[in-house]
């Protein structure tokens, strides 16, 4: 019987590619979906303290669905440190100014709020259009 624990290592890691269209998805369900491959939990060879994820390209950010009156309700806050400094921009202000860092903001909250989660992040692709410039890599539909 064997009794050590297998984890794997960097050098180890195999990283792929994936896209994904975001037309007409609801916002959350595909942050969850992105985060998921991004932390590289759909991996057998998971490990909370490894980046064993994947890159993942998602295109037409602007074109995304928003459930109920969330485009006017959910606002997002930023301080610049300075008195009066105080700024508030609704989601549909954001979708309409920056779409695909409506897509990001989701998806950053829903990894870890660590370094590693940066190290994450950062394996994120996110376009407002259908174009990407990631060919090369031979990007697979994410199922």
């Amino acid at each position: 019987m064997n009794t050590k624990t297998y984890t794997a290592r960097e050098s180890e890691i195999e990283r792929r590619w994936f896209v994904v269209d975001a037309t007409d998805e609801t916002l959350g369900r595909l942050a969850t979906r992105v985060a998921r491959v991004l932390v590289g939990k759909h991996k057998p060879t998971w490990s909370p303290n490894l980046d064993s994820g994947d890159h993942v390209i998602i295109l037409n950010a602007a074109r995304i669905a928003v459930t109920a009156d969330k485009d006017q309700a959910k606002t997002y806050v930023r301080h610049s440190g300075y008195p009066r400094g105080l700024k508030e921009e609704s989601l549909a202000r954001l979708l309409e100014r920056r779409p695909e860092e409506v897509v990001r903001r989701a998806i950053k909250g829903m990894l870890p709020h660590t370094r590693l989660g940066a190290q994450q992040l950062r394996k994120l692709k996110v376009y407002a259009g259908s174009d990407h410039p990631h060919q090369a890599q031979r990007p697979e539909p994410l199922a």
